[in-house]
């Protein structure tokens, strides 16, 4: 039986990782940019990049989307008390929804905890009424946590010493 290698990222790859978390330069070639940044050819950081994604350590690069601007100005974190035996069929139903953006379990008497966005409150209470009676969830063991104030929506990890940043972040 083959035991999976376990890949550990080298400098390079850490240099890497810190610099996809920035802004991708919107030009026709945005991993030469990087990769000049960095030091390496273009080649290097796509073959890094490939095996990063190998590795399970990159899943995707994709934009962050300013909901507002999309007109979803309505938004909520909802915590749900779901017993262990029907975590993932709740699950399953919750993460169907396209107003759903994210979908945790936690070990906590609320276990299932999920956001969901649309243009108004009502659109989010609509979706919301609508999973409480698909799941035969009662009301009685969900929270319903709407948002009063974006504080941050970025996350980002430092993987290199801060004397690299600048080198990893680009020009500002």
């Amino acid at each position: 039986m083959n035991t999976p290698t376990l890949f550990i990222p080298d400098q390079i790859d850490l240099a890497i990782l810190n610099a996809l978390q920035n802004d991708l330069p919107l030009v026709t070639r945005p991993w030469n940019v990087i990769a000049d940044r960095l030091g390496i050819t273009e080649t290097e950081i796509l073959c890094r990049m490939k095996m990063l994604e190998g590795a399970g350590i990159i899943r995707g690069i994709s934009p962050v989307l300013e909901s507002r601007h999309l007109g979803l100005h309505a938004a909520t974190l909802v915590a749900f008390h779901v017993p262990e035996v029907r975590i993932d069929e709740i699950a399953l139903v919750i993460s169907s929804y396209p107003e759903v953006s994210h979908n945790f379990l936690r070990d906590h008497y609320y276990s299932l905890w999920f956001t969901i966005a649309a243009r108004d409150e009502e659109g989010v209470q609509r979706v919301l009424d609508e999973i409480l009676q698909r799941t035969g969830i009662p009301a009685t063991d969900a929270l319903d946590l709407p948002t009063v104030k974006k504080i941050k929506i970025d996350v980002r990890f430092s993987f290199v010493p801060a004397q690299f940043m600048e080198i990893t972040n680009g020009p500002d």
